[in-house]
């Protein structure tokens, strides 16, 4: 028994790593617009504005991979936990359960990452079509 608990805090450990990397890049994806948003108004340069698409996108991507990995720790913690103690073999290819949860690309667009991503997305559009109004 005390191998199938070392197996499921091993995964457990997994999972937690992939909610706080999660949880960073949303925080690293609000300071880093918020600070080309900054300098934007600053220079009152629309290409900052234009650069802050770049991390939008791409921190929506890296949140959605580590959410779509997260799921499949899940898929696999979850047989790990009814497999009988005697069976353990510490597999940590989580990779099998591919099928089973969604597709990277639904999981970017689920709908706490696209509440969040697409709210962030949003503002930087208003800002810049705020700065092009007031520029005019």
């Amino acid at each position: 028994m005390e191998s199938k608990l070392k197996h499921l805090e091993m995964i457990q450990a997994i999972i937690n790593r992939m909610a706080a990397n999660s949880f960073l890049l949303k925080g690293w994806s609000i300071t880093l617009i918020a600070a080309l948003f900054a300098l934007a108004a600053k220079d009152t340069e629309d290409f900052f504005i234009y650069i802050a698409y770049f991390p939008c996108l791409m921190f929506w991507y890296l949140d959605g991979y580590f959410l779509h990995q997260e799921r499949m720790y899940r898929k696999l913690f979850s047989t790990v936990k009814d497999i009988d103690p005697n069976h353990i073999n510490f597999d940590m290819n989580a990779k099998k359960y591919k099928g089973e949860v969604d597709s990277l690309l639904a999981t970017c667009f689920s709908s706490t990452l696209r509440i969040f991503h697409g709210t962030i997305l949003f503002v930087i559009i208003l800002v810049m079509f705020l700065l092009r109004t007031i520029g005019s």
